[in-house]
């Protein structure tokens, strides 16, 4: 398919039909990327912990965990 045999028509109206549920899905599936991101640097920070032999208080009281 050629970029000159689209209907022009049909993307304008595919365009209009984009509404607010759409844009909600695309935050809420963004923000979940942020909560992952944030989750694999825990557990990264968890794993030096571990691996550096701290007890998990040692480390709060270091203050590497909050």
């Amino acid at each position: 398919m050629s970029i000159n045999s689209i209907n022009h028509d049909d993307m304008a109206n595919m365009a209009s039909k984009w509404g607010f549920m759409d844009e909600a899905d695309f935050q809420r599936s963004e923000g979940k990327g942020i909560k992952s991101a944030e989750a694999r640097r825990r557990i990264e920070i968890l794993r030096d912990i571990r691996d550096s032999g701290l007890s998990i208080e040692e480390a709060r009281d270091l203050g590497l965990l909050d």
